[in-house]
């Protein structure tokens, strides 16, 4: 028997299975579906290899081969990370996320329901009543585990290359003042959470898009090329009065749990810009899913 006939079977096996396991087998075979595909793999490959880089450039730039540090305020940055290894945590979760974190999760929900659409086996997953919602939660939920699943990929391989390449001990805060290192390791958790939710607002406009067609490629392209856009917009001060809408615009609000005592507005304010990204176009979703034919 082939793979294209076992795949049809066993969605069909699943959309008339008892509703609570039925969910959780979906659940499960999702979480099967992203993280056992090498793409996955190697982005997530690739995530980890960043802070490696970033934390050997900044050992050998420091150690003399990459100038003497005078006057700069990113050279002071640098000089925190090679001061305390703990820094390149929060270096390296501001170095991905503008693109490199956008841009995998761009790839992961565009394949979302344009995959499934693509391979033939959408249509045996909606067979069931409510099928659609369902289906829509069980691969927002995948994309939500991939969100986190890559932050705290940057974030561990960080902080295993800064434990590794440079001293660790208390922490300087932003504002001056200086946490233990064991309230350090609790805050850039925090902050690897903050990255992880600022994405989500991201992983809900590319299940969107990836209902829009069965070309997988397709839809990450576009996915990622609103990524791009919004950067562009947000660099823009003649679009300032748009900037507070786009769904990028406080990505680096975590810099405030680097601060005592914390300010969280912005924090706050971020996680209000993602849910409201999420409920628009899951909502958007849901409509193209329920009003339209989408399993050719």
């Amino acid at each position: 028997m082939s793979r294209a006939d076992v795949l049809p079977a066993a969605a069909v096996r699943r959309a008339h299975a008892p509703a609570l396991p039925r969910a959780r087998g979906l659940v499960f075979s999702e979480m099967r579906i992203v993280f056992r595909r090498p793409r996955t793999y190697a982005m997530l490959g690739l995530l980890a290899a960043i802070p490696v880089l970033l934390g050997i450039a900044l050992r050998w730039f420091t150690s003399g081969g990459g100038g003497n540090g005078d006057g700069d305020g990113g050279l002071e940055f640098v000089s925190q990370v090679t001061n305390n290894g703990l820094f390149l945590v929060f270096a390296s979760l501001a170095a991905t996320l503008p693109f490199f974190l956008p841009m995998t999760v761009g790839v992961v929900a565009g394949d979302a329901i344009a995959g499934e659409a693509n391979s033939g086996t959408l249509r045996y997953l909606l067979v069931a009543p409510a099928g659609r919602i369902r289906l829509l939660l069980v691969k927002y939920t995948g994309l939500v585990a991939f969100c986190f699943a890559a932050t705290f990929t940057v974030a561990l391989s960080a902080l295993a290359t800064g434990a590794a390449l440079f001293p660790m001990g208390d922490v300087p805060l932003l504002n001056g003042d200086r946490i233990s290192m064991g309230e350090a390791l609790v805050r850039a958790m925090l902050i690897a959470v903050c990255v992880a939710v600022s994405l989500l607002g991201l992983a809900a406009i590319g299940l969107f898009v990836s209902t829009l067609t069965a070309v997988p490629v397709a839809a990450m392209a576009t996915t990622v090329g609103l990524v791009i856009v919004s950067a562009i917009l947000a660099s823009i001060p003649q679009f300032h009065a748009l900037h507070p809408w786009l769904f990028g615009d406080k990505w680096m609000s975590f810099g405030d749990l680097l601060r005592e005592p914390v300010p969280t507005g912005g924090v706050i304010r971020n996680i209000e810009l993602q849910a409201a990204y999420t409920l628009v176009f899951g909502a958007a979703a849901w409509a193209r899913m329920s009003d339209r034919d989408v399993t050719c």
